[in-house]
């Protein structure tokens, strides 16, 4: 599916690189919330220096899957979901801070530095 997608962002190893990202933000243990941080490069590969990219690298591929492998990744973005939610705070300014802010996940609070 990666080789087959049209979006910049969705290539070979995408997906295992974003749910890595993904896991990686949400590994450290502890009860402290955790910040996002921008990228400081837009590229493709820099851009998951940002976790909320990750996230929507993700939500394109659950977009292009077929059913039954989409209902597989959903399963686990659903689990890894639920840790963001907890552990990351909302952000009632995000309409006016992110571009795009119809993501609930970029409706967080970021920060300069990932760090509980």
């Amino acid at each position: 599916m990666e080789n087959l997608s049209g979006d910049y962002d969705v290539y070979p190893g995408a997906t295992d690189r974003a749910l890595r990202r993904y896991r990686a933000f949400l590994g450290p243990a502890g009860r402290r919330p955790l910040y996002p941080q921008d990228a400081e490069c837009s590229c493709r590969g820099c851009s998951f220096d940002d976790v909320r990219h990750a996230r929507d690298v993700l939500a394109e591929v659950l977009r292009q899957l077929p059913f039954r492998a989409r209902a597989e990744l959903k399963r686990q973005v659903a689990c890894l979901d639920a840790v963001y939610i907890e552990r990351t705070l909302p952000d009632p300014f995000a309409g006016d801070r992110q571009w795009r802010s119809d993501r609930w996940w970029r409706r967080r609070l970021a920060g300069g530095r990932e760090a509980g």
